[in-house]
């Protein structure tokens, strides 16, 4: 099923003929795979907020479904890194949203390289209800609080075994936790640490 609703959402995204653009010619070029994928995963997501009974527009009467708002997607925001590991995995306190306290693990940092300088970002590990961990870069930066959420936004993050793996850090696909949408819903609050001394204007954007 899941499949047959991808294959129909690639079909539309062709006949529409969608071109990624921007002022600054670093756009990803429309048509290609990366852009088709990336269109698909937002489209569908939508599908699924609108549809999912325990999506915060199912289950907070207050609040009314419309499509998520984002930025064309940008080369500029997609950076290659690996995880500097800590020596030492410190579980530390992090915040959240009604100001309850959550555990999570700092695992390493990832190294951004943007106009020049470096900034570095936390992977933490979290765990979910069946104590099953997962592993996140929670985040602000320059766009925080104007064009985007003012909490922060959220990268989901795929651990590799290897040590020099390198991996994609694109925010393109940085996204607003649920509390963006609904006051019934609680998040992980990014620390002053996490903050980007720049702006991100790539991913999802403020939704209202």
């Amino acid at each position: 099923m899941k499949e047959t609703f991808r294959a129909f959402l690639l079909l539309i995204i062709i006949a529409i003929g969608f071109t990624a653009c921007d002022e600054k010619k670093n756009e990803i070029v429309a048509g290609d795979e990366y852009t088709v994928n990336l269109l698909m995963d937002r489209t569908e997501k939508d599908f699924q907020l609108k549809n999912d009974p325990r999506s915060p527009f199912n289950m907070d009467p207050e609040v009314v479904f419309e499509n998520l708002k984002y930025f064309p997607p940008d080369s500029n925001y997609i950076f290659k890194s690996k995880l500097y590991r800590f020596e030492t995995l410190d579980t530390i306190i992090i915040m959240g949203t009604r100001g309850e306290q959550r555990k999570a693990v700092k695992e390493g940092y990832v190294l951004l390289s943007f106009k020049g300088k470096d900034h570095n970002l936390n992977v933490y590990k979290s765990f979910g209800p069946q104590d099953q961990p997962y592993f996140s870069i929670w985040f602000t930066d320059e766009s925080s609080g104007k064009d985007t959420y003012h909490i922060g936004r959220y990268l989901d993050f795929t651990l590799e075994e290897d040590e020099d793996y390198i991996y994609t850090i694109d925010f393109n696909r940085a996204y607003n936790p649920y509390c963006a949408y609904s006051e019934l819903f609680t998040c992980p609050i990014p620390t002053k640490e996490d903050h980007l001394s720049f702006a991100i204007m790539a991913g999802e954007k403020n939704f209202n």
